[in-house]
């Protein structure tokens, strides 16, 4: 797999998203999947507010969250069937602005991808709209998928043999989140004005309708549920 990013220059707000990825990526070839940082598909929708002060922020948020919950470090909140801080608001590099997230990532990559297709006469193309997430008791985030189009977001090996020939039963790999981690790494977190990417030779099934519920789990019945509950109960120790 190949992942090339995409030094742009800096996107403004309302500015055609269509037009900016054609400014910017010249060819695209059959079975790639373009990648688009969420803040500039945000921008583009005028998805912004002028930071006033940290009440307005806090309203903000909870407008934004199925639910909010305060914590030490941050608003922790449930937003579009996700956990995220702050419900994915976001103000770096936003030049004293609050950026939202997009309306609907999903139908966004779908828009996009319907375009670049026509465009380019594609029988296959992906489209991945990624942000970054925190995940439970690591350093450091991580890219997420907010939406795509054009590929098989999970994949399943429930009933499906192992090496030694046991029948897998909880076995999925979750292709969509996997995608944006290795696109962010390479376009970055800072300055480095890559909001962009391509990738080639992806190990993807690509498809012409996707399932958006495919990635999402009822937080009851969450694998780590159970630890989160009890977590204040008992004492963390450090390996």
């Amino acid at each position: 797999m190949q992942i090339t990013p995409i030094k742009t220059k800096i996107f403004c707000e309302k500015e055609d998203l269509f037009d900016f990825i054609n400014t910017n990526i010249k060819g695209i070839s059959n079975n790639s999947i373009i990648v688009v940082t969420s803040k500039i598909v945000a921008l583009s929708e005028g998805r912004t507010v002028e930071y006033k002060n940290k009440n307005q922020k806090v309203k903000l948020i909870k407008k934004e969250s199925t639910l909010a919950i305060k914590t030490k470090y941050t608003w922790l909140t449930i937003k579009d069937g996700m956990v995220m801080a702050s419900a994915g608001i976001d103000e770096s590099n936003a030049d004293g602005r609050l950026i939202l997230l997009p309306e609907d990532s999903f139908a966004t990559a779908d828009i996009l991808r319907k375009k670049l297709m026509k465009k380019f006469k594609l029988k296959n193309l992906g489209v991945l709209i990624t942000d970054s997430r925190l995940l439970p008791l690591r350093a450091g985030v991580v890219g997420v998928a907010l939406g795509y189009a054009g590929f098989s977001g999970v994949k399943n090996y429930i009933g499906k043999k192992d090496i030694f020939g046991r029948i897998l039963k909880m076995s999925r790999t979750d292709i969509a989140d996997s995608l944006a981690t290795a696109a962010v790494l390479c376009m970055g977190e800072g300055k480095e004005q890559q909001p962009l990417a391509l990738i080639k030779d992806a190990p993807v099934v690509f498809l012409n309708k996707i399932n958006k519920e495919e990635l999402f789990i009822n937080p009851r019945e969450d694998i780590y549920q159970p630890i989160f509950e009890k977590i204040k109960k008992i004492k963390i120790n450090k390996l």
